[in-house]
């Protein structure tokens, strides 16, 4: 049984990954743009490929074509 198991990380290594600040972080998990896993009250995780695909489906990023 071979799974791998989505790797999580913190708010500021997010921040870092996606070159935003933690407070934009803050603010997409406020208005529910991000999925995230709420540990305690003030502690949350990410799953950064579920983070970029969320943002990816918002913002209706398409990789730029050639022409």
């Amino acid at each position: 049984m071979n799974t791998t198991e989505p790797t999580l990380i913190k708010k500021k290594e997010l921040a870092k990954r996606l070159s935003v600040s933690t407070r934009t972080i803050d603010t997409w998990v406020g208005k529910r743009l991000i999925p995230y896993i709420q540990i305690t009250p003030r502690f949350y995780l990410y799953e950064f490929e579920a983070v970029l695909a969320a943002i990816r489906k918002h913002y209706q990023v398409e990789p730029a074509s050639r022409a």
